[in-house]
């Protein structure tokens, strides 16, 4: 899940070189919900050479801020447009 993957790269040094294909996927959305900043494969390009998160972006910070105010769990987070970052489910905001 994107927001548990953004959790848990909160306090990492950037830049930070990720190879995993799911966290790939998750850094793909959170960058298209402008959540963090990253280098990423050009769709269609194998995963294999990895990607480079450059930072989380103010937005992204705020969100990270916003959820813990409100006391969510970030095992228990079910945003709707933030559900599933999987490779076979693709999703990017408002999508259904």
């Amino acid at each position: 899940m994107p927001m548990n993957f953004l959790r848990r790269i909160e306090n990492a040094s950037f830049p930070l070189l990720i190879h995993e294909e799911a966290d790939i996927h998750c850094a793909a959305v959170l960058a298209a919900a402008q959540l963090l900043e990253a280098n990423l494969p050009e769709p269609g390009q194998p995963a294999d050479q990895g990607a480079v998160i450059l930072r989380i972006t103010p937005m992204g910070r705020a969100e990270l801020r916003r959820l813990r105010d409100r006391g969510d769990d970030f095992a228990a987070i079910s945003l709707q447009e933030f559900d599933d970052c999987s490779p076979g489910q693709p999703r990017g905001l408002n999508a259904k």
